[in-house]
């Protein structure tokens, strides 16, 4: 028998859950095998990571990837070659497609789709509605699904939970997280004719989708969880009021922020990118960007995630608000959050902690986000040196745009390494190896 590692990771400044050190690591059969100090002999091949930081794999728990039903917009192959791209390794997406994910039936074409071109590890939100509730305790437990996701406000798609009795259904039913895209429809609704009337202007756009809109939402969500004992996933957080009522909530509710809240503020984001900067919920100032920042520093954030939510340079181009919400941003995520380390907003081992160990807690990812023996050997590996300008050009997606082109970052996603298989390597994609994402719920039910 050959007692050979398959690959060795030699000379790399790795981030471990007991903090970052340099050390060697040791591939067999997909897993980790070890982690140390070899030889090259140890391995049958040998990947010198001198200079460069070894992240675990890191996982986008956001992404649209708009197929079914929207694929001139993007498929689950070019999402997925845009994740690899950008050195992220997994990816959940969403289920506002076409036909909705609300059923075992649209769960498993996404499945069939996505395993055809595998380019990143994948599992799918399962759509939770009125309608379907009473089979979610079921539902929620089929393989390839992370959770189940409401949208309380309506946004891209047609999966709208936006009273309290149809929110209650679905946190009634099952036990596994709930994530809430947390606007208040009715609230909107009202704004809509109030405050935007006749306005073609983007700027408008927080003014609209108000925080006192997420705040109403996002307290009525709390109320409900704690009356049905549901945990909830608060998505993409975007002001201080909402932040400062979570921070009293943590029993039931985590949260999630977005790099693009984090990176980009009004007025200075409308003035330059227009609708390209319009989002849900909306892009808000500098004021709330800090708080976001705060509740990062302070550790109440436990996931940080792209939301990436391509639309063509066509539609985007449309007047506001006819013009759709939404940006791509898993091919920028890591490079745009590297440049935030490197500017001292934020540590590496606190990046990892929001785009690793993070999705692992809150979803009871198995065997995945973190570097530790026995895990999967999925890897970020970054040059936490190398200076790159963003471009248009440069995003696999198919939208082909981003709101960061021509933005110079420090910091850059070299290789990302899959079930120990090299799927990109200094921008060029070479691999598909990705598989189902499993979870440690999931498991316990089967």
């Amino acid at each position: 028998m050959d007692n050979h590692a398959d690959w060795l990771l030699k000379n790399g400044t790795v981030v471990l859950p007991q903090g970052t050190k340099k050390a060697d690591i040791l591939i067999r059969d997909g897993k980790i095998q070890d982690i140390g100090s070899f030889s090259d002999s140890a391995a049958k091949e040998t990947l010198d990571c001198s200079n460069l930081h070894i992240l675990p794999g890191i996982i986008d728990t956001q992404v649209h990837f708009r197929e079914p039903g929207a694929e001139h917009k993007e498929t689950l192959e070019t999402g997925m070659m845009a994740a690899a791209a950008g050195g992220v390794t997994s990816v959940f997406e969403m289920p506002n497609t076409n036909p909705l994910t609300t059923s075992p039936e649209a769960l498993q074409q996404k499945l069939d789709i996505a395993a055809k071109n595998p380019w990143t590890n994948y599992a799918f939100y399962f759509g939770g509605t009125a309608e379907n509730a009473k089979n979610l305790p079921d539902w929620e437990n089929l393989a390839g699904v992370c959770g189940i996701k409401i949208f309380m406000g309506s946004s891209t798609g047609n999966l709208l939970v936006a009273t309290d009795k149809e929110v209650d259904a679905v946190l009634s039913n099952g036990c596994r997280v709930v994530a809430v895209h947390s606007e208040d429809e009715m609230m909107m609704i009202e704004n809509k004719k109030t405050i935007l009337g006749d306005s073609t202007d983007p700027a408008m756009h927080p003014v609209w989708r108000s925080v006192e809109s997420c705040l109403s939402s996002t307290k009525r969500l709390i109320r409900l969880a704690k009356k049905t004992g549901r945990r909830v996933h608060v998505l993409h957080v975007t002001s201080a009021e909402e932040m400062e009522f979570l921070a009293q909530h943590k029993d039931i509710a985590s949260v999630e922020v977005l790099g693009n809240h984090l990176t980009l503020h009004a007025p200075e984001c409308y003035e330059k990118l227009g609708t390209h900067a319009q989002q849900n919920p909306a892009i808000r100032d500098k004021g709330h960007q800090d708080a976001l920042w705060r509740a990062i520093d302070n550790g109440l954030v436990d996931i940080l995630a792209s939301d990436h939510a391509p639309h063509t340079l066509e539609e985007k181009a449309q007047t506001y608000p006819q013009s759709p919400s939404g940006t791509p941003g898993v091919q920028t995520l890591v490079p745009i959050m590297l440049n935030h380390v490197n500017n001292g907003k934020l540590t590496l081992e606190r990046l990892v902690d929001l785009m690793c160990y993070g999705p692992e807690r809150i979803h009871q990812i198995a065997r995945k986000g973190r570097i530790a023996r026995g895990y999967d050997a999925d890897f970020t590996i970054v040059d936490m040196n190398m200076e790159r300008e963003i471009t248009n050009a440069q995003q696999k997606s198919k939208a082909g745009w981003t709101p960061f082109d021509g933005v110079m970052v420090k910091g850059w996603p070299i290789i990302t390494v899959i079930g120990g298989q090299i799927v990109m390597r200094e921008d060029e994609l070479l691999q598909k190896v990705g598989k189902p994402i499993c979870f440690r719920e999931t498991l316990k039910a089967a």
